[in-house]
Protein backbone atom coordinates (compact mmCIF):
# COMPACT_ATOMS: atom_id res chain seq x y z
CA UNK A 1 0.00 0.00 0.00
CA UNK A 2 1.28 3.30 -1.41
CA UNK A 3 0.21 6.59 0.86
CA UNK A 4 1.83 10.12 0.63
CA UNK A 5 3.18 10.55 4.24
CA UNK A 6 1.26 13.66 5.50
CA UNK A 7 -1.61 11.69 4.58
CA UNK A 8 -0.31 8.47 6.19
CA UNK A 9 0.45 10.50 9.48
CA UNK A 10 -3.21 11.56 9.43
CA UNK A 11 -4.64 8.52 9.45
CA UNK A 12 -2.97 7.07 12.20
CA UNK A 13 -4.18 10.20 14.43
CA UNK A 14 -7.51 9.44 13.55
CA UNK A 15 -6.53 5.94 14.74
CA UNK A 16 -5.66 7.42 17.78
CA UNK A 17 -9.37 9.33 17.74
CA UNK A 18 -7.73 12.77 17.28
CA UNK A 19 -10.09 14.58 15.25
CA UNK A 20 -8.99 18.24 15.89
CA UNK A 21 -5.46 19.43 15.27
CA UNK A 22 -4.35 22.58 17.34
CA UNK A 23 -1.71 24.78 16.42
CA UNK A 24 -0.65 28.03 13.98
CA UNK A 25 0.50 27.97 10.52
CA UNK A 26 4.22 29.11 9.42
CA UNK A 27 5.49 28.28 5.65
CA UNK A 28 7.49 25.03 7.07
CA UNK A 29 4.41 23.34 7.91
CA UNK A 30 1.57 24.92 5.23
CA UNK A 31 2.37 21.78 2.86
CA UNK A 32 1.37 19.54 5.36
CA UNK A 33 -1.66 21.47 6.64
CA UNK A 34 -3.17 21.19 3.39
CA UNK A 35 -3.75 17.72 4.32
CA UNK A 36 -4.95 18.45 6.80
CA UNK A 37 -7.54 20.50 5.28
CA UNK A 38 -8.38 18.20 2.59
CA UNK A 39 -9.29 15.25 5.11
CA UNK A 40 -12.56 15.98 6.19
CA UNK A 41 -12.59 13.99 9.55
CA UNK A 42 -9.88 16.34 10.32
CA UNK A 43 -10.15 19.97 11.84
CA UNK A 44 -7.67 22.46 12.01
CA UNK A 45 -7.94 24.49 15.23
CA UNK A 46 -5.58 27.88 14.67
CA UNK A 47 -4.77 28.98 17.56
CA UNK A 48 -4.06 32.61 18.66
CA UNK A 49 -0.38 31.24 19.62
CA UNK A 50 2.08 28.25 20.42
CA UNK A 51 2.10 28.12 23.79
CA UNK A 52 -2.26 28.29 23.76
CA UNK A 53 -2.18 25.43 21.11
CA UNK A 54 -0.18 23.50 23.49
CA UNK A 55 -2.12 24.25 26.42
CA UNK A 56 -5.42 23.68 24.13
CA UNK A 57 -4.15 20.01 23.18
CA UNK A 58 -3.56 19.17 26.69
CA UNK A 59 -6.81 19.59 27.45
CA UNK A 60 -8.08 17.99 24.45
CA UNK A 61 -6.23 15.17 25.18
CA UNK A 62 -7.31 14.51 28.80
CA UNK A 63 -11.16 14.92 27.76
CA UNK A 64 -10.38 12.58 24.42
CA UNK A 65 -7.50 10.28 25.29
CA UNK A 66 -4.73 12.01 22.51
CA UNK A 67 -4.10 15.24 21.15
CA UNK A 68 -2.38 16.18 17.98
CA UNK A 69 -0.44 20.07 17.96
CA UNK A 70 1.13 21.46 14.88
CA UNK A 71 3.97 24.14 14.98
CA UNK A 72 6.36 25.84 12.72
CA UNK A 73 10.20 25.18 13.29
CA UNK A 74 12.07 26.82 15.97
CA UNK A 75 9.79 30.06 17.12
CA UNK A 76 7.32 27.73 17.05
CA UNK A 77 8.57 25.17 18.44
CA UNK A 78 10.12 26.95 21.34
CA UNK A 79 6.90 28.60 22.16
CA UNK A 80 5.05 25.62 22.86
CA UNK A 81 7.45 24.21 25.27
CA UNK A 82 6.07 25.18 28.08
CA UNK A 83 2.37 23.68 27.37
CA UNK A 84 4.53 20.03 26.03
CA UNK A 85 6.50 19.75 29.37
CA UNK A 86 3.44 20.54 31.42
CA UNK A 87 2.09 18.01 29.56
CA UNK A 88 4.85 15.73 30.03
CA UNK A 89 4.86 16.16 34.21
CA UNK A 90 1.15 15.29 33.67
CA UNK A 91 1.22 12.43 31.97
CA UNK A 92 -1.05 13.71 28.43
CA UNK A 93 -0.13 12.33 25.33
CA UNK A 94 0.25 14.92 23.20
CA UNK A 95 1.52 14.18 19.75
CA UNK A 96 3.55 17.50 18.29
CA UNK A 97 4.05 18.22 14.74
CA UNK A 98 6.52 20.37 13.78
CA UNK A 99 6.84 21.27 10.17
CA UNK A 100 11.01 22.18 9.36
CA UNK A 101 13.13 23.75 6.61
CA UNK A 102 13.20 20.97 3.25
CA UNK A 103 15.05 17.93 3.98
CA UNK A 104 18.06 19.16 1.80
CA UNK A 105 18.23 22.14 3.26
CA UNK A 106 18.91 20.40 6.60
CA UNK A 107 21.16 17.53 5.31
CA UNK A 108 23.46 20.28 4.10
CA UNK A 109 23.45 22.75 6.98
CA UNK A 110 22.32 25.21 5.09
CA UNK A 111 21.73 28.49 7.23
CA UNK A 112 17.67 29.22 7.13
CA UNK A 113 14.98 31.37 8.60
CA UNK A 114 13.58 30.43 12.31
CA UNK A 115 17.09 29.18 12.64
CA UNK A 116 19.87 30.51 14.88
CA UNK A 117 21.91 30.50 11.74
CA UNK A 118 24.53 28.89 12.26
CA UNK A 119 22.98 25.76 10.16
CA UNK A 120 22.57 23.66 13.61
CA UNK A 121 19.48 21.82 12.87
CA UNK A 122 19.99 19.40 15.98
CA UNK A 123 19.26 22.53 18.51
CA UNK A 124 15.55 22.37 18.59
CA UNK A 125 15.10 18.70 18.61
CA UNK A 126 17.10 18.60 22.13
CA UNK A 127 15.45 20.53 23.77
CA UNK A 128 12.32 18.59 22.71
CA UNK A 129 14.07 15.30 23.98
CA UNK A 130 13.86 17.02 27.40
CA UNK A 131 10.28 17.14 27.43
CA UNK A 132 8.92 13.84 24.91
CA UNK A 133 9.37 10.47 25.39
CA UNK A 134 10.00 9.61 21.70
CA UNK A 135 11.43 12.19 18.94
CA UNK A 136 12.17 11.70 14.75
CA UNK A 137 12.68 13.72 11.77
CA UNK A 138 10.72 11.47 9.37
CA UNK A 139 12.29 11.32 5.93
CA UNK A 140 11.13 8.80 2.83
CA UNK A 141 12.82 6.01 3.70
CA UNK A 142 11.81 6.42 7.56
CA UNK A 143 8.51 7.70 7.82
CA UNK A 144 6.65 4.34 7.58
CA UNK A 145 8.59 2.88 10.69
CA UNK A 146 9.30 6.14 12.60
CA UNK A 147 5.55 7.42 12.93
CA UNK A 148 4.69 3.81 14.04
CA UNK A 149 7.38 3.39 16.38
CA UNK A 150 6.75 6.89 17.57
CA UNK A 151 3.16 6.94 18.19
CA UNK A 152 3.20 3.20 19.94
CA UNK A 153 5.57 5.51 22.39
CA UNK A 154 2.96 7.79 23.29
CA UNK A 155 -0.03 4.87 23.34
CA UNK A 156 2.47 3.34 25.76
CA UNK A 157 3.81 6.20 28.19
CA UNK A 158 0.85 8.65 27.58
CA UNK A 159 3.07 11.62 27.45
CA UNK A 160 4.27 13.73 24.60
CA UNK A 161 6.32 12.90 21.45
CA UNK A 162 7.74 15.17 18.88
CA UNK A 163 7.41 14.22 14.90
CA UNK A 164 9.75 16.81 12.49
CA UNK A 165 8.41 17.29 9.28
CA UNK A 166 10.39 18.27 6.33
CA UNK A 167 8.14 20.47 4.26
CA UNK A 168 9.17 18.92 1.09
CA UNK A 169 8.43 15.37 1.79
CA UNK A 170 4.98 16.05 2.66
CA UNK A 171 3.23 15.02 -0.44
CA UNK A 172 6.00 12.19 -1.15
CA UNK A 173 4.34 8.12 -1.81
CA UNK A 174 5.72 5.75 0.63
CA UNK A 175 5.02 1.67 1.17
CA UNK A 176 3.16 1.20 4.75
CA UNK A 177 1.58 -1.24 6.31
CA UNK A 178 -1.79 -1.50 6.15
CA UNK A 179 -2.37 -2.91 9.47
CA UNK A 180 -4.04 -0.26 12.10
CA UNK A 181 -1.72 0.61 14.84
CA UNK A 182 -1.58 -1.00 18.09
CA UNK A 183 -3.72 0.98 20.30
CA UNK A 184 -2.95 -1.64 23.36
CA UNK A 185 -0.85 -1.38 26.14
CA UNK A 186 2.47 -3.96 26.25
CA UNK A 187 1.74 -7.20 28.09
CA UNK A 188 3.33 -8.06 31.49
CA UNK A 189 5.16 -11.11 31.94
CA UNK A 190 3.06 -13.87 32.68
CA UNK A 191 5.20 -15.55 35.46
CA UNK A 192 5.93 -12.00 36.72
CA UNK A 193 2.48 -11.01 36.84
CA UNK A 194 1.18 -14.28 38.41
CA UNK A 195 3.78 -13.51 41.49
CA UNK A 196 3.08 -9.89 41.73
CA UNK A 197 -0.86 -10.68 42.05
CA UNK A 198 -0.42 -13.47 44.70
CA UNK A 199 2.05 -11.41 46.40
CA UNK A 200 -0.51 -8.47 46.90
CA UNK A 201 -3.44 -10.73 47.56
CA UNK A 202 -1.50 -11.87 50.47
CA UNK A 203 -0.71 -8.87 52.22
CA UNK A 204 -4.43 -7.96 51.76
CA UNK A 205 -5.51 -11.49 53.32
CA UNK A 206 -2.95 -10.31 56.66
CA UNK A 207 -4.26 -6.76 56.57
CA UNK A 208 -6.42 -5.08 58.87
CA UNK A 209 -6.31 -1.73 58.22
CA UNK A 210 -6.10 -1.70 54.03
CA UNK A 211 -6.34 1.04 52.26
CA UNK A 212 -5.70 2.72 48.67
CA UNK A 213 -3.57 6.09 47.88
CA UNK A 214 -4.58 7.13 44.59
CA UNK A 215 -3.15 9.78 41.88
CA UNK A 216 -3.85 10.79 38.22
CA UNK A 217 -2.36 7.41 36.95
CA UNK A 218 -5.40 5.61 38.17
CA UNK A 219 -7.48 7.66 35.29
CA UNK A 220 -4.89 8.05 32.47
CA UNK A 221 -4.04 4.17 32.45
CA UNK A 222 -7.85 3.28 32.90
CA UNK A 223 -7.87 1.63 36.47
CA UNK A 224 -10.50 3.94 38.08
CA UNK A 225 -13.24 1.39 37.51
CA UNK A 226 -11.82 -1.38 38.74
CA UNK A 227 -9.81 0.04 41.80
CA UNK A 228 -13.82 1.17 42.58
CA UNK A 229 -15.44 -2.30 42.19
CA UNK A 230 -12.79 -3.43 44.42
CA UNK A 231 -12.76 -1.10 47.41
CA UNK A 232 -16.56 -1.73 46.96
CA UNK A 233 -16.50 -5.21 47.04
CA UNK A 234 -13.65 -6.01 49.80
CA UNK A 235 -14.88 -2.37 51.83
CA UNK A 236 -11.25 -0.79 50.88
CA UNK A 237 -10.74 2.58 52.01
CA UNK A 238 -9.59 5.30 49.71
CA UNK A 239 -7.90 8.43 49.78
CA UNK A 240 -6.75 10.58 46.83
CA UNK A 241 -3.52 13.20 46.39
CA UNK A 242 -4.73 16.32 45.35
CA UNK A 243 -3.60 15.91 41.98
CA UNK A 244 -5.90 13.07 41.27
CA UNK A 245 -9.25 15.03 42.42
CA UNK A 246 -12.56 13.33 41.61
CA UNK A 247 -10.28 10.43 39.84
CA UNK A 248 -12.87 8.37 42.00
CA UNK A 249 -16.58 8.52 43.42
CA UNK A 250 -16.49 10.78 45.96
CA UNK A 251 -19.27 9.82 47.22
CA UNK A 252 -18.96 6.33 47.99
CA UNK A 253 -18.41 5.57 51.96
CA UNK A 254 -14.85 3.97 51.45
CA UNK A 255 -13.67 7.44 50.43
CA UNK A 256 -11.51 8.67 53.00
CA UNK A 257 -10.89 12.37 51.56
CA UNK A 258 -7.96 14.36 49.89
CA UNK A 259 -4.47 12.88 51.27
CA UNK A 260 -2.22 15.95 51.77
CA UNK A 261 0.13 15.38 54.43
CA UNK A 262 -0.30 17.67 57.23
CA UNK A 263 -3.03 19.31 55.84
CA UNK A 264 -5.52 16.14 55.20
CA UNK A 265 -7.94 15.45 57.59
CA UNK A 266 -7.45 13.75 60.79
CA UNK A 267 -9.15 10.89 59.45
CA UNK A 268 -7.80 10.71 56.21
CA UNK A 269 -4.02 11.04 57.65
CA UNK A 270 -5.14 8.07 59.74
CA UNK A 271 -6.56 5.57 57.17
CA UNK A 272 -3.59 6.42 55.17
CA UNK A 273 -0.63 6.48 57.47
CA UNK A 274 -1.58 3.98 60.00
CA UNK A 275 -2.63 0.96 57.24
CA UNK A 276 -0.74 -2.10 57.50
CA UNK A 277 -1.06 -2.25 53.71
CA UNK A 278 -1.27 0.54 52.01
CA UNK A 279 -1.41 0.34 48.18
CA UNK A 280 -0.05 3.63 46.20
CA UNK A 281 -1.89 3.64 42.54
CA UNK A 282 0.52 5.84 40.40
CA UNK A 283 1.65 8.11 43.52
CA UNK A 284 4.26 10.78 42.97
CA UNK A 285 4.99 12.52 46.40
CA UNK A 286 5.84 16.03 45.11
CA UNK A 287 6.46 19.19 47.47
CA UNK A 288 2.76 20.22 45.86
CA UNK A 289 1.07 16.67 46.35
CA UNK A 290 2.27 16.17 50.45
CA UNK A 291 2.29 19.78 51.85
CA UNK A 292 5.64 20.31 51.44
CA UNK A 293 6.61 17.21 52.26
CA UNK A 294 5.11 15.93 55.27
CA UNK A 295 3.76 12.83 54.40
CA UNK A 296 4.19 9.88 56.77
CA UNK A 297 3.69 6.83 54.40
CA UNK A 298 4.19 3.64 56.28
CA UNK A 299 7.24 2.29 54.41
CA UNK A 300 7.26 -1.26 55.64
CA UNK A 301 3.10 -1.88 54.45
CA UNK A 302 3.72 0.26 51.23
CA UNK A 303 3.19 -1.69 48.05
CA UNK A 304 3.92 0.90 44.98
CA UNK A 305 2.19 0.66 41.42
CA UNK A 306 3.72 2.36 38.73
CA UNK A 307 2.91 2.30 35.13
CA UNK A 308 4.98 -0.34 34.26
CA UNK A 309 6.28 -2.24 37.42
CA UNK A 310 5.73 -2.38 41.29
CA UNK A 311 7.40 -2.62 44.41
CA UNK A 312 6.35 -4.57 47.39
CA UNK A 313 8.32 -6.52 50.19
CA UNK A 314 11.57 -4.68 49.01
CA UNK A 315 11.16 -6.62 46.23
CA UNK A 316 10.72 -5.01 42.48
CA UNK A 317 8.68 -6.89 39.76
CA UNK A 318 9.89 -4.95 36.58
CA UNK A 319 7.32 -4.90 33.15
CA UNK A 320 4.23 -5.56 35.28
CA UNK A 321 1.98 -3.41 33.42
CA UNK A 322 -0.75 -1.58 36.02
CA UNK A 323 -3.72 -2.37 33.75
CA UNK A 324 -3.27 -5.94 33.19
CA UNK A 325 -1.85 -5.64 37.45
CA UNK A 326 -5.96 -4.49 38.71
CA UNK A 327 -7.75 -6.83 36.03
CA UNK A 328 -5.85 -9.66 37.49
CA UNK A 329 -5.82 -8.80 41.16
CA UNK A 330 -9.77 -7.98 40.93
CA UNK A 331 -10.27 -11.89 39.73
CA UNK A 332 -7.93 -13.12 42.28
CA UNK A 333 -8.90 -11.53 45.34
CA UNK A 334 -10.85 -13.73 48.03
CA UNK A 335 -10.99 -11.77 50.78
CA UNK A 336 -14.79 -11.63 52.35
CA UNK A 337 -16.91 -8.62 52.29
CA UNK A 338 -17.16 -6.43 55.55
CA UNK A 339 -19.74 -4.70 56.91
CA UNK A 340 -19.40 -1.16 55.46
CA UNK A 341 -17.86 1.65 57.09
CA UNK A 342 -20.30 4.03 59.01
CA UNK A 343 -20.44 7.35 57.61
CA UNK A 344 -21.87 10.67 59.01
CA UNK A 345 -22.74 12.60 56.15
CA UNK A 346 -23.33 16.49 56.90
CA UNK A 347 -24.33 18.67 54.28
CA UNK A 348 -24.10 22.23 54.89
CA UNK A 349 -26.98 24.29 55.64
CA UNK A 350 -27.91 26.88 53.32
CA UNK A 351 -29.23 29.88 54.66
CA UNK A 352 -31.34 33.11 53.21
CA UNK A 353 -29.92 34.88 50.66
CA UNK A 354 -27.98 38.33 52.19
CA UNK A 355 -28.82 40.54 49.74
CA UNK A 356 -26.14 43.13 50.65
CA UNK A 357 -23.16 40.73 52.05
CA UNK A 358 -20.06 41.41 50.39
CA UNK A 359 -18.91 38.59 48.53
CA UNK A 360 -15.86 36.54 49.83
CA UNK A 361 -14.49 33.15 49.49
CA UNK A 362 -16.81 31.52 52.02
CA UNK A 363 -19.91 32.35 50.64
CA UNK A 364 -18.87 32.01 47.09
CA UNK A 365 -18.24 28.19 47.26
CA UNK A 366 -21.22 27.80 49.22
CA UNK A 367 -23.30 28.71 46.23
CA UNK A 368 -20.76 26.98 43.55
CA UNK A 369 -21.11 23.91 45.30
CA UNK A 370 -24.99 23.48 44.95
CA UNK A 371 -24.32 24.58 41.39
CA UNK A 372 -22.47 21.92 40.19
CA UNK A 373 -24.46 18.86 38.06
CA UNK A 374 -23.05 15.48 36.71
CA UNK A 375 -21.10 15.03 33.79
CA UNK A 376 -19.33 18.52 34.49
CA UNK A 377 -16.38 19.83 33.33
CA UNK A 378 -15.03 21.61 35.72
CA UNK A 379 -11.73 23.69 35.57
CA UNK A 380 -9.75 25.05 38.32
CA UNK A 381 -6.58 27.40 38.28
CA UNK A 382 -4.09 26.73 40.17
CA UNK A 383 -4.45 29.41 43.31
CA UNK A 384 -7.93 29.91 45.30
CA UNK A 385 -10.14 28.22 43.51
CA UNK A 386 -8.23 24.68 43.04
CA UNK A 387 -7.48 25.33 46.64
CA UNK A 388 -11.58 25.53 47.73
CA UNK A 389 -12.38 22.88 44.83
CA UNK A 390 -10.15 20.78 46.26
CA UNK A 391 -12.28 20.36 49.33
CA UNK A 392 -15.46 20.20 47.95
CA UNK A 393 -17.39 16.91 46.76
CA UNK A 394 -18.36 17.00 42.88
CA UNK A 395 -20.62 15.13 41.88
CA UNK A 396 -19.03 11.60 40.85
CA UNK A 397 -19.79 11.64 37.29
CA UNK A 398 -17.92 15.26 36.90
CA UNK A 399 -14.37 15.76 35.63
CA UNK A 400 -11.88 17.54 36.87
CA UNK A 401 -8.74 19.46 34.95
CA UNK A 402 -6.10 21.33 36.95
CA UNK A 403 -2.20 21.55 36.79
CA UNK A 404 -1.60 21.02 40.05
CA UNK A 405 2.54 20.02 39.60
CA UNK A 406 3.66 21.74 36.86
CA UNK A 407 1.31 25.09 37.50
CA UNK A 408 1.39 27.10 34.38
CA UNK A 409 -0.94 30.05 35.82
CA UNK A 410 -2.84 31.03 32.29
CA UNK A 411 -3.55 26.96 31.54
CA UNK A 412 -6.80 26.52 32.17
CA UNK A 413 -9.02 28.61 29.63
CA UNK A 414 -7.11 26.95 26.32
CA UNK A 415 -6.95 23.56 28.15
CA UNK A 416 -10.87 24.56 28.48
CA UNK A 417 -11.18 25.09 24.56
CA UNK A 418 -9.53 21.68 23.90
CA UNK A 419 -12.00 19.73 26.31
CA UNK A 420 -14.89 21.63 24.99
CA UNK A 421 -13.57 20.37 21.42
CA UNK A 422 -13.14 16.94 22.69
CA UNK A 423 -16.75 16.57 24.51
CA UNK A 424 -19.16 19.57 23.44
CA UNK A 425 -22.41 18.40 24.80
CA UNK A 426 -21.06 18.45 27.96
CA UNK A 427 -21.11 22.06 30.38
CA UNK A 428 -17.73 23.35 31.09
CA UNK A 429 -17.30 25.59 33.62
CA UNK A 430 -13.93 27.75 34.38
CA UNK A 431 -12.51 29.17 37.28
CA UNK A 432 -9.62 31.49 36.81
CA UNK A 433 -8.11 34.58 38.23
CA UNK A 434 -7.51 37.67 37.31
CA UNK A 435 -3.57 37.13 36.84
CA UNK A 436 -3.97 34.01 35.03
CA UNK A 437 -6.42 34.87 32.32
CA UNK A 438 -4.14 37.79 31.31
CA UNK A 439 -1.71 35.71 30.16
CA UNK A 440 -3.84 33.36 27.92
CA UNK A 441 -6.72 35.65 27.36
CA UNK A 442 -6.42 35.48 23.70
CA UNK A 443 -7.70 32.01 23.47
CA UNK A 444 -11.48 33.11 24.34
CA UNK A 445 -11.31 34.58 20.52
CA UNK A 446 -10.80 31.06 19.17
CA UNK A 447 -13.82 29.89 21.72
CA UNK A 448 -15.87 32.09 20.63
CA UNK A 449 -15.09 31.71 17.05
CA UNK A 450 -16.00 28.07 16.94
CA UNK A 451 -18.99 29.15 18.98
CA UNK A 452 -18.74 27.53 22.00
CA UNK A 453 -20.46 27.78 25.41
CA UNK A 454 -18.58 27.55 28.78
CA UNK A 455 -19.12 29.03 31.98
CA UNK A 456 -16.18 31.49 32.57
CA UNK A 457 -15.72 32.72 36.53
CA UNK A 458 -13.17 35.22 36.64
CA UNK A 459 -11.92 35.03 40.25
CA UNK A 460 -10.54 38.98 40.57
CA UNK A 461 -8.66 39.42 44.03
CA UNK A 462 -6.73 42.08 42.32
CA UNK A 463 -3.60 40.54 41.52
CA UNK A 464 -1.34 37.73 42.70
CA UNK A 465 -3.08 36.73 45.79
CA UNK A 466 -1.51 32.67 45.79
CA UNK A 467 1.82 34.83 45.72
CA UNK A 468 0.88 37.65 48.20
CA UNK A 469 0.23 34.55 50.55
CA UNK A 470 4.22 33.52 50.05
CA UNK A 471 5.55 36.87 50.06
CA UNK A 472 5.16 40.23 49.25
CA UNK A 473 0.98 41.15 50.35
CA UNK A 474 1.48 44.89 49.68
CA UNK A 475 4.72 44.29 47.18
CA UNK A 476 4.38 45.93 43.81
CA UNK A 477 5.23 43.03 41.78
CA UNK A 478 2.14 41.17 42.99
CA UNK A 479 0.18 44.01 41.60
CA UNK A 480 -1.47 43.74 38.27
CA UNK A 481 -3.69 46.24 35.66
CA UNK A 482 -7.13 45.86 36.55
CA UNK A 483 -9.38 44.93 33.37
CA UNK A 484 -12.96 45.48 32.94
CA UNK A 485 -13.08 41.55 32.06
CA UNK A 486 -17.14 41.68 31.35
CA UNK A 487 -16.02 43.86 28.24
CA UNK A 488 -13.25 41.87 27.09
CA UNK A 489 -16.12 39.26 25.25
CA UNK A 490 -17.66 41.68 22.85
CA UNK A 491 -13.67 42.82 21.48
CA UNK A 492 -13.46 39.12 20.31
CA UNK A 493 -16.94 38.68 19.47
CA UNK A 494 -18.31 38.95 15.75
CA UNK A 495 -21.78 38.54 16.97
CA UNK A 496 -22.35 35.88 18.84
CA UNK A 497 -24.69 35.60 21.42
CA UNK A 498 -23.07 36.16 25.20
CA UNK A 499 -23.66 36.92 28.84
CA UNK A 500 -21.77 39.07 30.91
CA UNK A 501 -22.07 39.87 34.76
CA UNK A 502 -19.84 41.52 37.51
CA UNK A 503 -20.85 39.71 40.42
CA UNK A 504 -19.70 41.67 44.30
CA UNK A 505 -22.51 40.72 46.51
CA UNK A 506 -24.33 37.29 47.71
CA UNK A 507 -27.59 38.88 46.24
CA UNK A 508 -25.88 39.20 43.07
CA UNK A 509 -24.14 36.06 42.63
CA UNK A 510 -27.62 33.94 43.41
CA UNK A 511 -29.10 35.96 39.78
CA UNK A 512 -25.82 35.42 38.22
CA UNK A 513 -25.84 31.37 38.94
CA UNK A 514 -29.33 31.27 38.33
CA UNK A 515 -28.44 33.42 34.86
CA UNK A 516 -25.54 31.11 33.92
CA UNK A 517 -27.85 27.49 34.33
CA UNK A 518 -30.57 28.73 32.25
CA UNK A 519 -28.79 30.13 29.21
CA UNK A 520 -27.64 28.11 25.86
CA UNK A 521 -24.67 30.99 25.95
CA UNK A 522 -21.18 31.69 26.25
CA UNK A 523 -21.51 33.49 29.97
CA UNK A 524 -18.49 35.41 31.71
CA UNK A 525 -19.01 35.92 35.30
CA UNK A 526 -16.65 38.33 37.10
CA UNK A 527 -16.55 37.93 40.88
CA UNK A 528 -15.25 40.90 42.73
CA UNK A 529 -13.42 39.52 46.00
CA UNK A 530 -10.87 40.83 48.81
CA UNK A 531 -7.17 40.59 47.92
CA UNK A 532 -6.25 38.90 51.01
CA UNK A 533 -9.24 36.05 51.09
CA UNK A 534 -8.49 33.12 51.03
CA UNK A 535 -9.02 29.44 53.04
CA UNK A 536 -7.40 28.21 55.99
CA UNK A 537 -5.56 25.85 54.43
CA UNK A 538 -4.10 28.47 51.88
CA UNK A 539 -2.83 30.38 54.12
CA UNK A 540 -1.11 27.87 55.75
CA UNK A 541 0.34 26.14 52.74
CA UNK A 542 1.41 30.14 51.78
CA UNK A 543 3.42 30.14 55.22
CA UNK A 544 4.69 27.15 54.83
CA UNK A 545 5.60 27.69 51.32
CA UNK A 546 7.41 30.46 52.44
CA UNK A 547 9.48 29.13 54.64
CA UNK A 548 10.29 26.04 52.37
CA UNK A 549 11.57 28.41 49.72
CA UNK A 550 13.36 31.03 51.56
CA UNK A 551 14.65 29.23 54.76
CA UNK A 552 13.51 30.04 57.75
CA UNK A 553 16.02 32.46 58.59
CA UNK A 554 15.38 34.04 55.21
CA UNK A 555 11.62 34.21 55.59
CA UNK A 556 11.50 35.83 58.99
CA UNK A 557 14.46 38.68 57.68
CA UNK A 558 11.97 39.30 54.25
CA UNK A 559 9.19 39.61 56.47
CA UNK A 560 10.42 41.88 59.13
CA UNK A 561 12.06 44.03 56.06
CA UNK A 562 8.39 44.58 54.49
CA UNK A 563 6.71 44.91 57.94
CA UNK A 564 4.52 42.36 57.25
CA UNK A 565 1.58 41.62 60.08
CA UNK A 566 1.19 38.07 59.28
CA UNK A 567 2.42 36.44 62.71
CA UNK A 568 5.63 34.41 62.32
CA UNK A 569 5.23 30.93 62.77
CA UNK A 570 7.64 28.41 64.61
CA UNK A 571 7.70 25.59 62.15
CA UNK A 572 9.50 23.24 63.88
CA UNK A 573 6.69 22.98 66.07
CA UNK A 574 3.69 20.58 65.41
CA UNK A 575 0.22 21.42 63.68
CA UNK A 576 -2.45 22.38 66.12
CA UNK A 577 -4.34 19.76 64.23
CA UNK A 578 -7.92 20.38 66.40
CA UNK A 579 -7.86 23.90 65.64
CA UNK A 580 -7.09 23.47 62.25
CA UNK A 581 -10.51 21.25 62.31
CA UNK A 582 -12.04 23.88 63.34
CA UNK A 583 -11.38 26.30 61.38
CA UNK A 584 -12.14 24.39 58.68
CA UNK A 585 -15.17 23.55 59.98
CA UNK A 586 -16.48 26.89 60.20
CA UNK A 587 -15.86 26.91 56.24
CA UNK A 588 -19.06 25.92 55.12
CA UNK A 589 -18.05 24.29 51.56
CA UNK A 590 -15.16 22.17 53.54
CA UNK A 591 -17.45 20.29 55.76
CA UNK A 592 -16.50 16.72 54.57
CA UNK A 593 -18.41 13.24 56.70
CA UNK A 594 -16.51 11.52 59.31
CA UNK A 595 -14.91 8.28 58.85
CA UNK A 596 -14.68 5.84 61.23
CA UNK A 597 -12.34 1.74 60.65
CA UNK A 598 -14.98 -0.98 61.44
CA UNK A 599 -14.65 -2.83 64.89
CA UNK A 600 -12.42 -5.69 64.38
Amino acid sequence: MFIEIGKYLNQRLLELGVQHIFGMPGDYNLSYLEQVEKNEKLNFIGNCNELNAAYAADGYARSNGFSALVTAYGVGDLSAINGIAGAYAHNVPIVHLSGIPPLHIVNKRIISHHTLLDGNYENVMNCMKEFTVAQTRLTPANAALEIDRVLRQCIIERRPVYIQIPSDITHIKIRVNPEPLNLNLPLSDPELLDIATEQICKALSKANRPAFLIDEAAKIFGVSPILTQIAIHHNIPYACLCSAKNVMDESLPQYAGTYMGHLSQPETRKIIEQSDCLIGVGVRLSDASTCLFTHQLPKENFIEISQHDLSIENRNFPGVGMTQLFEKLQHRLKLSPTAPFKLEKSKAKFEKIIEDESLSQAVLWKYIERFFKPHDVIIAEIGTSSSALAAMQLPATADFISQTQWGAIGFTLPAMLGSLLAQPERRHILFIGDGAIQLTVQELSTIIRHKLKPIIFVVNNGGYTIERLILGENSSYNNIQNWKYTEIVPVFNEGEQYRSVVVETEGQLSEALNMAADTNSLTLIELKLPMMDASVNLRKFGDMTAQHDFGDFGYKKLQSNQGSKKDLCNFAQPFNYSSLVEMKERQLHSKKPSFHFPEN
